[in-house]
């Protein structure tokens, strides 16, 4: 394998000169540049990254955290994440914590341990304190995990009482929300409060189930909202808290024979690409997917170059009335 030293051979400079190319640093004619790319591709040679970031002092890499990347919103946000970081000249390290603390907590000291410049945390499992000991750019999505770091967030409770509000609005009388685990802690669970605080000044009769604390078990959808409409086969709305379990819930209706929108009116959230292909079509809350992930690139961004940033950011939703309601 070439090294760097293979290559000033071949050019007739010295390893510093080479090393001076690589990192873009001080005067240096194109013509020299030219004849050690020519050089570096001749031998083949691949520059130590993790040597030139500590030479640096920049890794140009950020580590990113999600709890479950097979889930289609976090797939969305990865995506768009990825994408945004690529036009500001950085990469992405990705983790799946699957809403393990151990393995969460291992994915931070290794992204430390490899350099990158900052995290962007979608999984929040660990004690507050732990975040901020991290002692890198950090911005935290979905949760406010201390008074010093960023966070980027839809705005869920105007989500939820956008969901709530239509249900009534089309003359549901007993509604249930499918919420995520409460004991998260996580801003999304805003959206029941929203509903909770909508259905008890109308006085609506009402129901609350929650995902358990792995909230993204797929089989688990299926246990809650079968055993949902065992329990109160007169329920005439649903407001779930993704579009993932919206379709669970028009799957069971039609294994129970009861017609969508005009026995059970359902709707969802999230809004991802997917729902697009839901039969009937699936009313939604659509959270803004493109725009959480570039606020949360230049919030980590525009830390790693020392510029302040704005702690709170919480984008608006958009209700989207389709056919299940």
């Amino acid at each position: 394998m070439a090294t760097i030293k293979d290559v000033a051979e071949k050019v007739g400079v010295s390893v510093t000169t080479v090393s001076r190319v690589l990192n873009n640093r001080g005067y240096l004619s194109e013509d020299l540049k030219r004849r050690v790319r020519e050089a570096m591709e001749e031998l083949n040679y691949q520059p130590n990254e993790i040597a030139r970031s500590l030479f640096r002092k920049k890794s140009n890499i950020i580590g990113l955290i999600v709890p479950d990347i097979s889930h289609p919103f976090f797939g969305e946000i990865v995506r768009q994440i990825e994408y945004y970081a690529y036009m500001n000249q950085y990469k992405i390290l990705l983790c799946n914590s699957q809403l393990n603390k151990e393995k969460e907590s291992e994915y931070i000291n290794m992204l430390k341990a490899s350099q990158v410049d900052g995290i962007i945390m979608g999984s929040h499992t660990l004690d507050i304190d732990e975040y901020s000991s991290i002692n890198l750019p950090v911005v935290t999505l979905d949760r406010q995990v201390s008074e010093t770091i960023p966070y980027v967030s839809s705005d869920h409770y105007q989500g939820g009482v956008l969901a709530t509000k239509l249900l009534l609005k089309k003359g549901c009388q007993k509604i249930a929300h499918i919420s995520g685990n409460l004991q998260l802690h996580l801003l999304a669970k805003m959206r029941h409060d929203a509903f909770i605080d909508i259905v008890s000044a109308q006085r609506v009769e009402h129901i609350v189930v929650q995902t358990e604390l792995n909230g993204f078990d797929y089989r688990q959808y299926e246990q809650i909202v079968s055993k949902l409409f065992e329990e109160h086969p007169d329920l005439d709305g649903v407001f779930a808290s993704s579009d993932i379990i919206a379709a669970q819930v028009l799957k069971e209706c039609k294994r129970l024979d009861k017609k969508v929108p005009s026995d059970v009116k359902v709707v969802g959230f999230d809004g991802i690409q997917l729902g697009e292909y839901i039969t009937p079509g699936l009313s939604t809350v659509r959270q803004p997917i493109e725009e959480i992930a570039s606020t949360a690139v230049k919030l980590i961004v525009d830390q790693i170059n020392s510029v302040e940033v704005t702690r709170e950011n919480v984008l608006p939703v958009q209700l989207l009335e389709k056919e299940t309601t």
